[in-house]
């Protein structure tokens, strides 16, 4: 199941267990665990955190979750920062480890974390956020749950320049406004710089789409080496396939595919099993299921666009599955340009993708 990062307050969040930031002592703090406290009904969940007594940093413990939109609650007690030479990430791992645990022992589908140790406590933003997302994907990856990552507000939350910090400058200078639509195909007669260089970009969006057909007869289709195999290739990778021709008639075979055959084809290709790539794409079991067993289904672009980054694609491999169904990226769309960049720059993990995403106000890729 898939990771979403959601703008919201977590008191709020219909989940089947949402994890407090809590006091190590039986008692209630301040923050979220405050507020979690107030939201359930304080004295009847600090009579159940009574029970359980001390936690100590790292561990963790669920109580019910009485008033809340919930079924549990699962108190885990974050480090605070010194310096992050004293076990301070180590300790935040095992948070969140062990909330995940808790959670799948008790049956949960879904489950919704804040930040944790990020207020009061001190753990830099885009380290607790980098340590967060690389537990859950790792649990993701052996288990089916729903993760959501409860951030109270986006602009506190920026912190995708310290993962890709070249993507702002990409979208900008490749960012072509709605009104530049019609120049797409006109003639380049304007003096203005920028016009004729955004004109250039325009039509040679369109043109690289139309050629496509024609390249596929210079080197093999999924490998934008022409078969050459790079030195680092990995063994089951598509790359690593010896070379074979590609006909013109076989390139239209293929482009008459169904969009569930394309998929397949690139399943099979990249050596891939279902759950590794529905888990990569970040995308539920079910709808995947539901994706490959209906030859009518249409997935929506962003599902598509997960696929794409999930299966490890190139640019032009890209676009050919979503021309199978029906879809292209668009020189005016800010989403768009951002996956363009993640496949440009071969970013392909969507977890890390989705930060950036949801930074920049965008939709979140996958989450389905």
């Amino acid at each position: 199941m898939p990771f979403s990062i959601i703008r919201n307050d977590i008191t709020k969040v219909h989940a089947d267990a949402i994890v407090n930031t809590a006091n190590p002592q039986a008692r209630i703090g301040s923050g979220t665990d405050r507020a979690i406290y107030k939201a359930a009904g304080a004295e009847a969940m600090l009579a159940e955190r009574r029970k359980i007594g001390d936690i100590p940093v790292g561990r963790a413990a669920a109580t019910p979750a009485f008033a809340l939109p919930a079924k549990y609650v699962i108190h885990t007690v974050g480090p605070a920062w010194v310096d992050g030479e004293h076990g301070e990430l180590e300790a935040l791992r095992s948070c969140y480890q062990e909330s995940l645990s808790i959670a799948e022992s008790l049956g949960c589908e879904s489950i919704a974390f804040p930040l944790i140790s990020t207020g009061v406590y001190g753990v830099p933003k885009d380290l607790a956020l980098r340590t967060a997302t690389a537990v859950i994907y790792d649990f993701l990856m052996q288990s089916d749950m729903m993760v959501y990552l409860v951030v109270f507000d986006r602009h506190a939350f920026h912190v995708s320049s310290k993962l890709f910090a070249d993507i702002d400058s990409y979208i900008d200078e490749n960012y072509v406004m709605d009104q530049a639509e019609e120049e797409y195909f006109k003639e380049l007669n304007t003096t203005s710089h920028s016009a004729r260089q955004r004109g250039r970009r325009s039509q040679q969006y369109y043109e690289d789409l139309r050629n496509m057909a024609a390249d596929a007869k210079e080197k093999p289709l999924g490998s934008p080496t022409g078969g050459k195999k790079p030195a680092s290739a990995k063994k089951a990778s598509v790359d690593s396939k010896p070379a074979t021709t590609t006909s013109f008639g076989d390139w239209v075979d293929k482009t008459q595919e169904t969009f569930q055959e394309h998929l397949r084809r690139l399943i099979i290709e990249r050596d891939m099993s279902n759950p590794e790539v529905y888990r990569n794409a970040n995308i539920t079991k079910q709808h995947f299921s539901k994706i490959m067993a209906d030859k009518d289904a249409k997935p929506k672009k962003n599902t598509v666009c997960a696929l794409a980054l999930a299966l490890r694609l190139t640019l032009p491999e890209a676009q050919a599955l979503l021309a199978s169904a029906g879809y292209a990226l668009s020189p005016g769309s800010r989403f768009d340009l951002a996956v363009q960049y993640f496949l440009e720059n071969k970013k392909y993990d969507i977890t890390q993708d989705n930060i950036v995403l949801f930074d920049h106000g965008l939709e979140l890729l996958g989450t389905l």
